[in-house]
């Protein structure tokens, strides 16, 4: 046993697979207690998702940099399917469906996108006139994305490729200068915005406004996080999840849902999860010899990261209301699938970085 854990070790970053496995596990452990009715086919999208990891984090990091492009143009191919194929689903149409299976290609399709604009970023000297390029190469996908609309991946996506910019050779000065620049200009796309997403906004200035309407979410929330104390009501007890006060109590409002069973003991041991595994890509990407595997990881450090934090913050009423999941917490295949391939390609970063070092 020894000898197949120091081999596998060899192949695979050990360290962030265990982290993986230990937020899946923890996964397991609410949405058993909260919503049984998922099981068992739930744990099918979970083996999928860590064959997923594995396949990608036995990959030669310089093959999947070879297939970016093919990946890119598949993700296109696969956002267009839902606008053909898709079913409608509360007035959107982000799914397809395969007899009693569903995934959103929108997720999917994210960690491909990154790793694209990661390669073509680090391929040459990064000019004005190639950075407008990949703007371009990023919007053909993201209006995909926004036509579904599917505003929570076009956003945590949008977080990930400036991450990428970052981290690439441009002028960080003109990165910062266009950055405040858009803080200006963010007001002008709130008319761009679906009614119900303004009044998400309205709603998180004020959730008292609207108690029983738009401010409910916010409102249970905050209630369900309070209500669990330092050790927790108890997995099964919560009143909130249990009694379905708080809406989805598996997915947008899974922190609540821990919170109110786990308490802070239970909170705390999450951010400990996290917290390993943010440190660990920090650690891969400091090491790493890869300009594309720094770009890479640095966009999918800053998407996970924008994902922990807004949902957290949306729980706690301190963000605004907008469908972010969990990273491998929250229910959902297509975002599961979606974080294990990304996170097994940092793994096969860090395997080649360690092998060239």
């Amino acid at each position: 046993m020894l000898n197949f854990l120091t081999t596998f070790s060899k192949r695979i970053d050990l360290l962030l697979f265990l982290d993986c496995l230990l937020l899946l596990f923890f996964s397991f452990l609410i949405l058993n207690s909260i919503s049984p009715e998922i099981f068992p086919s739930y744990y099918f999208y979970g083996l999928i998702s860590i064959i997923s990891f594995l396949i990608f984090a036995l990959l030669d990091f310089s093959v999947i940099t070879f297939l970016s492009p093919f990946f890119y143009f598949f993700s296109l191919l696969s956002l267009v399917l839902p606008l053909v194929f898709g079913q409608i689903t509360r007035g959107t149409i982000r799914w397809l469906e395969f007899g009693s299976f569903s995934f959103q290609p929108a997720e999917i399709a994210r960690p491909f996108l990154v790793l694209f604009l990661s390669f073509f970023l680090s391929t040459k000297k990064v000019s004005l006139k190639r950075l407008f390029i990949s703007f371009i190469l990023f919007f053909v996908p993201a209006f995909l994305v926004l036509i579904q609309p599917s505003l929570g991946v076009f956003v945590i996506t949008s977080v990930s490729f400036l991450g990428v910019i970052l981290a690439s050779s441009f002028d960080k000065k003109k990165i910062l200068w266009g950055l405040f620049s858009l803080f200006f200009i963010l007001p002008v796309f709130y008319f761009f915005l679906a009614p119900y997403q303004k009044q998400r906004i309205i709603t998180f200035i004020n959730p008292q406004a609207d108690p029983y309407g738009a401010g409910y979410n916010s409102i249970q929330s905050t209630i369900a996080v309070g209500s669990g104390g330092i050790l927790g009501r108890g997995l099964g007890q919560g009143i909130q999840t249990q009694l379905r006060f708080l809406p989805e109590r598996k997915t947008d409002f899974i922190f609540a849902s821990i919170a109110e069973e786990l308490g802070l003991f239970g909170v705390l041991i999450l951010i400990l999860f996290y917290s390993i595994l943010f440190l660990r890509i920090i650690y891969i990407m400091s090491f790493s010899r890869f300009e594309v595997g720094k770009l890479y990881l640095s966009g999918i450090f800053l998407g996970l990261l924008f994902q922990a934090f807004v949902h957290i913050g949306m729980n706690l009423g301190i963000m605004p209301v907008t469908g972010v999941p969990l990273p491998i917490v929250s229910a959902g295949g297509s975002s599961l699938l979606a974080t294990m391939i990304s996170l097994g390609i940092a793994s096969s970063i860090s395997m080649l970085s360690r092998s060239r070092t």
